[in-house]
């Protein structure tokens, strides 16, 4: 898959199983290659607010299926030993299409037949439709693993992905669980830092700039102003909204209205009491419109995890990465334990890629993988269009939905003449599964979370 950022192309490999209404994840290893340059840059033409044509869709459909089938057959072969049984395949976002605060449509390209074809393994795709089909927002379908793997923590959990849009999945014992876009995460840093560098860097590397640069208040707070901040979850967004132009917007009405207010105080473009225009007006240097939008993402994080009343967090995503933004969240969320996946045994970077992979297994098992309160949607539903590969199908369904989720092997068959563990007990098993995205070794630690199979819930 790739996210938000469209910067590249990664894949991360798994052996995933299930027994016992226990999913067993073993992290295999990742992949991660940078977008062709011509792609990316017919990709980056064709997204919103952009115009684009029938034509276009039709290239980058092809084209990035192409690209994504070479990265899943390396994935396969340098992570699976040359064999994997499943390949889920995200794709890439070019639209989600909110209306209202309700989902109508989301469209991700990558022609799975390409991976099909290139790998000769059943492929899960198109995993958002089915439930913005429900009434559901589409996302964020990682809610599910959250739920499966975090339920049982002590107190209240949330998990934070820090992509190109912020999501979290709050889960608590006892209470429903709630996951929604907290919005930019990199987003609008990325879109900065393109344009300060004329291209020559992507994203705020270790945050530098932002370690460098000053928050301008005046204009956080006019980008606070935000109305999608305000909306109460499920809610969903994307570039559709925080996109590169979106700076320039708020630019334009800020300087719009320092011009009113200077024509009302008299000539001169100053206040009649000899205060300067305020500073919103113009785009900050560039250092400070990094620390500002940085802490934008910081903000609005902690503000949506304390609404929820969070008492911890598990940060995963390329944000993690950056020290300065990791500081300001935790800077603004006193007496709140900040962690990142990893010290849980998910690799921060492969996080979003495993939990693709658990979805895809769920899907070919027949279970529902979707979580009702986290999206919106009518019901849990079977998620994603299956392209058979050479061996079809790929696995038996299951007789009842998982509870929990375990990072680790499943326990040993006993040896014979021994009792056997129940745990080991028939697995059903999709072998290797191969999504996205990811970069880090995989993890050993096994962490096991047992919950009320929230994924079996009215399927109406």
């Amino acid at each position: 898959m790739s996210g938000t950022s469209h910067d590249s192309i990664d894949a991360a490999a798994a052996r995933v199983t299930m027994a016992d209404a226990t999913v067993h994840l073993e992290p295999l290893g990742t992949v991660e290659v940078a977008y062709p340059p011509a792609l990316r840059a017919d990709l980056v033409a064709a997204l919103p607010p952009s115009p684009t044509t029938v034509e276009a869709l039709c290239r980058l459909d092809t084209q990035i299926g192409q690209a994504f089938a070479d990265v899943a057959a390396r994935a396969v072969d340098e992570l699976c030993g040359g064999s994997a049984n499943l390949v889920v395949s995200h794709g890439q976002t070019l639209f989600h299409w909110v209306e209202g605060g309700a989902v109508a449509g989301t469209l991700q390209v990558g022609q799975p037949a390409w991976v099909a074809e290139r790998t000769g393994t059943t492929v899960v795709s198109d995993l958002r439709a089915r439930d913005v089909a429900a009434g559901g927002q589409g996302a964020p379908l990682v809610s599910a693993f959250d739920v499966l793997w975090l339920h049982d923590r002590p107190g209240v959990t949330a998990a934070l992905n820090l992509g190109g849009i912020a999501n979290v999945t709050v889960v608590a014992a006892g209470r429903d669980p709630v996951a929604f876009d907290t919005g930019p995460a990199n987003a609008l840093v990325d879109a900065a830092v393109v344009r300060l560098t004329g291209g020559t860097e992507a994203f705020d590397r270790d945050g530098a700039l932002a370690a460098a640069g000053t928050v301008d208040e005046d204009l956080l707070e006019r980008l606070l102003d935000e109305p999608y901040y305000a909306r109460p979850a499920p809610k969903t967004t994307g570039k559709e909204l925080f996109h590169p132009g979106y700076l320039d917007e708020i630019f334009a009405a800020a300087a719009a209205t320092t011009a009113t207010a200077a024509a009302e105080h008299g000539a001169g473009g100053a206040a009649a009491d000899g205060a300067s225009v305020s500073s919103a007006a113009q785009p900050s240097p560039g250092a400070d419109l990094v620390a500002t939008l940085t802490e934008l993402t910081a903000r609005t994080v902690a503000d949506a995890v304390l609404a929820h009343g969070a008492t911890s967090v598990v940060a995963s995503g390329g944000g993690t990465r950056n020290p300065v933004l990791m500081a300001r969240l935790a800077a603004h969320l006193p007496g709140v334990e900040v962690l990142t996946s990893d010290d849980l045994g998910i690799p921060s970077q492969a996080k979003e890629a495993l939990a693709f992979a658990v979805l895809g297994f769920l899907t070919v098992h027949g279970v529902p993988a979707s979580v009702a309160s986290c999206t919106g949607a009518r019901g849990a539903r079977v998620l994603g269009s299956i392209t058979p590969g050479d061996l079809w199908p790929p696995a038996q369904a299951a007789a009842a939905p998982p509870a929990r989720l375990v990072v680790g092997a499943p326990p040993q068959p006993a040896a014979p003449g021994t009792a056997a563990s129940p745990a080991a007990a028939s697995p059903a098993t999709a072998g290797p599964a191969v999504a996205s995205p990811a970069t880090a070794s995989p993890a050993a630690v096994s962490t096991s979370v047992s919950v009320p199979s929230t994924l079996a819930e009215d399927q109406r």
